[in-house]
């Protein structure tokens, strides 16, 4: 039981944090025009909410691999019509050339060597098929406002790099896409939107990661005080928060 509701917490967080990357989704698939005869993996698919989606929305053969057995055993359970495996994105069990579509959200900064992980995905995909890389986060490039509450951002970057984060990967990913050889690259970076009927939702999402992410950093009475002073600054329209999130993708030359 615990373990399930564990899962379920983990599968929360990752259904908001799609939620913020569903346009680029969006684009990237309608682009490549997947049919049912199309194979995609996602690899670290966690709990199964990007791949399933994209299962469901554009009819195709949808794969996912994690190295958390907890989170595949969740994802089976939830998205029978995706076939999960355990492993390790840096030796993927899979024969060269297996996929037409080989995807990564919200993984590379957690990723030691990059380089070598979007290699494996390069290896799984056919050639003329594309590695895309969906989201990845920089923190160097966050933005608070009003300034009172400008120390969250570094409070939370000095926190991911302690858990061994790569805070910094987005404005790596132009480079990384090129140094891995793909064609047709395209990289970009999320636009922020700050619409008032969302305030409630994004601060609720944004303050379960902040207080996971600096409940070793601070004090209680610190992070309450941070909290109180976000609340206020979304109650007046006056606050901004942009953590820059880049994507990319390119096609396995033929």
């Amino acid at each position: 039981m615990k373990h399930d509701l564990e899962s379920k917490s983990i599968h929360d967080r990752y259904q908001t944090q799609a939620g913020w990357t569903a346009a680029i989704r969006a684009q990237w698939f309608d682009r490549l025009a997947l049919q049912s005869s199309h194979r995609v993996l996602e690899v670290g698919s966690g709990t199964g909410v990007i791949i399933s989606e994209i299962g469901l929305m554009h009819n195709c053969q949808t794969f996912g691999l994690d190295i958390d057995p907890q989170a595949v055993h969740f994802a089976q359970k939830v998205d029978p019509n995706t076939h999960y495996l355990i492993g390790d994105g840096v030796r993927l069990p899979y024969p060269t050339a297996t996929f037409d579509v080989t995807i990564c959200h919200f993984l590379l900064l957690w990723i030691e060597s990059p380089q070598q992980f979007l290699a494996e995905m390069k290896r799984v995909t056919r050639p003329g098929g594309w590695v895309l890389a969906l989201a990845e986060p920089d923190y160097g490039g966050r933005i608070d406002y009003p300034p009172e509450i400008s120390p969250l951002g570094q409070l939370q970057e000095e926190a991911l790099i302690r858990q061994g984060c790569d805070t910094r990967i987005g404005r790596r990913l132009r480079a990384l896409m090129n140094e891995l050889g793909l064609e047709d690259i395209r990289v970009g970076v999320l636009g922020g939107d700050w619409k008032e009927n969302a305030m409630e939702g994004m601060q609720n999402a944004e303050w379960k990661m902040l207080t996971q992410d600096l409940r070793d950093t601070i004090s209680p009475d610190q992070l309450d005080h941070l909290q109180q002073l976000d609340q206020n600054a979304w109650i007046e329209g006056s606050r901004i928060l942009f953590v820059p999130t880049f994507y990319g993708g390119g096609r396995v030359p033929r």
